[in-house]
């Protein structure tokens, strides 16, 4: 049984889009390890998907700013990695924080693809063409397999399962939520300022909304003001009051989540339970938007620098941020509601 590597650190949805190229590594009988960072460690203990998780806590390291002390925990997990005898290590965040693992991980063969950035290549003794296609996300990690052989068709997104104390726990939190009406989800905010969508947008979908369906906002603590303006504090707000294991429970108990391009989209997608509507402004619908029947991802029409994919608005207007109307997106919620 041959060992393959996987790095990738982060972020959320990208660890979420890489575990297809996991399922389809041990499907092909190889033995999978994974070097992730904190945000998608959650995702991958106990997951079906790999065989060991090697936690490199790089937020930690960014906080604690001690380096003699994370220098040394570094040396130790590059240790672990070597002792692990990889055959193979495959990096998919192909960026300079992870060509430093990738460099000294000791697998004999080490692949990254040719649209890697920060010169992130010179870890690699294998170059593989450009990933980048039109298609999924997921469909582009792909590819790393795809190389090796590996049947790629029919390949799924796996989370572990859930402790009963996480259900336990989000029975208390929507213990109070009216549960004779379907219930929506809504996550109104990410990290990029030009994937926001305007919040008078978002203030006029909850007014309509509300009248027929149960709404709980989710999100982290900063989302709070974001949240309080759109939902008038009508509303169950979580933003803040859960973990990612929680979340997870949230998404497992909603009828329709409604999000931006964002890490809980792709966290609710992972679930395969609720119907999601997502909102895409600076960001391309087919690389990022749930794949599925029951999903349905809208975007601005007719705007010729949509999708830029970029963090700040090159032409300084945010056009994109107003779209799709406000009119789609309510239409869009009910008829996916009514199925």
């Amino acid at each position: 049984m041959k060992k393959v590597l996987i790095i990738r650190l982060s972020a959320l949805g990208d660890v979420i889009f890489t575990i297809p190229l996991a399922n389809a590594l041990k499907k092909a009988g190889y033995s999978v390890d994974w070097l992730v960072s904190e945000k998608g460690y959650e995702l991958l203990q106990g997951n079906s998907c790999v065989d060991n998780v090697i936690l490199a806590p790089v937020e930690k390291w960014k906080k604690t700013k001690k380096c003699c002390q994370n220098f040394k925990e570094y040396l130790n997990i590059i240790k672990t990695l070597r002792k692990n005898k990889y055959d193979i290590s495959i990096d998919s965040q192909m960026l300079f924080k992870s060509f430093v693992w990738h460099v000294f991980c000791g697998a004999k063969r080490r692949i990254i693809a040719r649209n890697n950035r920060e010169f992130a290549f010179l870890g690699a003794t294998e170059i593989i063409p450009s990933i980048v296609g039109e298609r999924h996300v997921s469909q582009d990690y792909l590819q790393f397999a795809k190389h090796l052989g590996v049947d790629i068709s029919n390949v799924e997104v796996t989370l572990p399962e859930l402790e009963q104390s996480v259900k336990d726990k989000v029975d208390d939190l929507l213990s109070n939520v009216e549960k004779s009406k379907q219930l929506v989800v809504i996550c109104p905010a990410t990290t990029w300022d030009t994937k926001h969508w305007n919040k008078d947008n978002w203030k006029a979908v909850i007014e309509d909304l509300e009248k027929d369906y149960t709404l709980v906002f989710t999100g982290q603590q900063r989302d709070n003001e974001l949240i309080s303006y759109i939902g008038g504090d009508r509303h169950l707000n979580l933003a803040g009051k859960t973990n990612l294991k929680e979340l997870r429970e949230v998404f497992n108990r909603a009828d329709l989540v409604i999000s931006l391009d964002s890490g809980s989209t792709h966290l609710a997608w992972a679930t395969q339970t609720p119907k999601i509507l997502s909102i895409f402004c600076s960001t391309p619908t087919v690389k990022y938007g749930p794949l599925g029947d029951k999903y349905i991802s809208l975007s601005g029409p007719n705007l010729k620098c949509q999708p830029c994919h970029k963090k700040k608005c090159p032409l300084l207007s945010n056009a994109c941020t107003y779209l799709p109307s406000v009119e789609d997106v309510v239409n869009s919620a009910r008829k996916l509601l009514s199925k």
